[in-house]
């Protein structure tokens, strides 16, 4: 079947869960104000972030392939970030937060494909491809950095959500929408702006997700990089505001020395940032992220593992010491008197796994019920089952054809005829499985013969906890693509009649095939139906000043009286001094 995007060495390593996020770049439906939107912000960022950006910026816009004219097609852009070993997809707005990680992990740049309005030319809380492209793209060139964004997307993918995690992306998905939308009323606004602060003020103890997200917002969004003193900008968010990008070195933002603390500190998504945190270099990112990776359940394992995967409600996936994988929906610990794991089940379709790769014969139409499995030693035998040989395990009466009864230290008891056993290549036991079985802890029946064959995974302890599949195809809805979708938005004719206007202005510009007298033409349509509108009158005369037209000086004047409006101060102010 033929792929709806672009496939090349990057993207078709690509799991086939994550192919559903993507979309096909609207190319079509950007109008010329935003193609306009479009250059004037990159060529303000380029003459300003010139100087404040990290030196890998304007490298990287040059090895990324992104113009500052136009608006880049994602076709092209893959072209040259393959170069690189990288790659680009287009997305419909925020995606959830480990899918999101998952691209990275893949070296996949995610791209939203819509384009700010020039109300929000500043800075816009919803993710669009000036963020994107011309925010994260450009820092990926630089290759300490690049190995971070990978290393993150590979630990940030298997951090586990808390079930409020969702609604939050969920509401903060919206809110963004509806502010990038012109035509959203202020109702709506308001009453998505209150659901988020109301997620924000509940939302309890911060979750993996949450707090790898927070580290990922502080240094990939918006980090700073250097001395605490005078740093430089490294941050998407940053360099893709040219509202932000100014503001945040000045003195009103503090600047902290970027450490795992971090992890702690949330933001919130549609206000400018009140501190930044400063990075002295980009290895340094990377040291941070394995210190906090060595706090998560993926390296811990243990019961607080278990129990962040029940809490989650989601997929999520248990290691034991032996290396059998058990993915599922866990629902159910028990816990020792020493509060080590004695028991793990999950609820409907599970999968068992070693080494990342299914187990022939244990996919979720075989474990389509659940799974449940002890965990620990036996009592009273100080080898651990995985260590016996062959010649151990008949010993302890552990042999196919035998009943055998297996007592757990932590009181689990399983008693059956052993069928089989399932090895590893290096022929460690990773399950025994047994019929006629019945498994209880203590007045609790954990299994009944009349349930059908007990296949046992074999581990002394819990290894590992994280979201998500052992084996990304064991499974077919790993995530789900969100319901609320980014508004297309209606245009009048008004609105399209001015866009046709700012077509004309680009086309002379390009073919740089212009008279005086078409620059009046269409000053005087803007004069007379829209005369609010600053950004095409700033090319207008931008074109005069380079052409040496008279018309220029009046230009400058209806610019200067815009000004009035302090929407538009700064912005008109910074393409002046551009022009001039």
């Amino acid at each position: 079947m033929e792929s709806h995007f672009e496939l090349n060495e990057v993207t078709k390593k690509l799991p086939k869960h994550l192919h559903q996020f993507i979309v096909k770049q609207p190319y079509d439906e950007y109008t010329a104000q935003n193609q306009a939107v479009w250059r004037y912000v990159m060529r303000m960022n380029v003459d300003y972030l010139g100087k404040v950006a990290h030196e890998s910026y304007l490298n990287g816009l040059d090895k990324t392939g992104i113009s500052l004219e136009s608006i880049p097609h994602m076709e092209g852009m893959n072209r040259i970030l393959k170069e690189i070993g990288w790659a680009a997809v287009s997305v419909d707005g925020f995606i959830p937060p480990n899918a999101f990680m998952e691209f990275q992990a893949y070296n996949v740049l995610v791209i939203a494909s819509d384009m700010r309005t020039i109300d929000h030319i500043q800075y816009t809380p919803a993710p669009d491809i000036i963020h994107e492209a011309a925010g994260h793209a450009p820092i990926i060139a630089n290759p300490e950095y690049s190995e971070y964004l990978r290393r993150f997307g590979e630990i940030g993918s298997k951090a586990i959500s808390s079930s409020k995690d969702y609604e939050m992306y969920e509401a903060i998905r919206l809110l963004s929408i509806l502010k990038e939308d012109p035509n959203s009323t202020k109702e709506e606004v308001e009453k998505a702006q209150a659901a988020v602060e109301a997620l924000q003020n509940n939302i309890g103890e911060l979750s993996e997700m949450a707090q790898i997200r927070n580290l990922h917002w502080w240094t990939v969004e918006y980090g700073l990089i250097g001395n605490v003193d005078s740093p430089k900008i490294y941050g998407a968010g940053l360099l893709s505001s040219i509202g932000e990008s100014a503001w945040c070195l000045t003195d009103e933002v503090q600047k902290i020395p970027y450490s795992i603390d971090a992890a702690n500190v949330s933001f919130d998504i549609t206000k400018p940032q009140p501190q930044l945190f400063v990075t002295p270099d980009f290895a340094y990112l990377s040291l941070v992220l394995d210190e906090f990776a060595n706090t998560m359940a993926l390296r811990k394992g243990g019961a607080k593992g278990v129990e962040k995967l029940i809490d989650s409600k989601n997929l999520g996936t248990v290691e034991l010491s032996t290396g059998i994988q058990v993915s599922g929906i866990f629902t159910n610990l028990i816990k020792d008197e020493n509060n080590k794991v004695a028991y793990i089940q999950t609820t409907g379709a599970t999968a068992l796994a070693n080494r990342d790769k299914e187990l022939i014969g244990h996919g979720v139409s075989y474990h389509a019920e659940g799974f449940g499995s002890p965990v620990g030693k036996l009592k009273g035998i100080n080898l651990p089952i995985e260590d016996m040989s062959p010649r151990d395990l008949k010993a302890y009466g552990i042999y196919e054809g035998e009943s055998m009864r297996l007592e757990f230290e932590s009181g689990v008891i399983v008693e059956g005829k052993a069928i089989t056993g399932t090895r590893d290549l290096r022929g460690k036991i990773l399950i025994i499985s047994l019929k006629d079985c019945t498994v209880t802890y203590k007045d609790q029946i954990l299994f009944r013969p009349e349930w059908g064959i007990y296949d046992m995974a074999i581990g002394k302890e819990l290894v590992s906890a994280y979201a998500g599949p052992a084996d990304v195809n064991s499974f077919e809805e790993i995530a789900k693509v969100s319901e609320t979708k980014t508004h297309k938005i209606n245009y009048s004719e008004s609105d399209l009649a001015l866009y046709e206007l700012y077509s004309e202005v680009r086309k002379m510009r390009e073919t740089d095939s212009v008279s005086e007298e078409d620059i009046v033409k269409i000053s005087d349509k803007l004069n007379e139906a829209y005369p609010n509108d600053w950004l095409l009158v700033l090319e207008l005369y931008e074109i005069s000043v380079k052409k040496n037209y008279q018309i220029k000086n009046k230009l400058k004047e209806q610019l200067i009286n815009l000004k009035c409006n302090q929407s538009y101060t700064t912005l008109i102010e910074n393409g002046l001094a551009l022009c001039e």
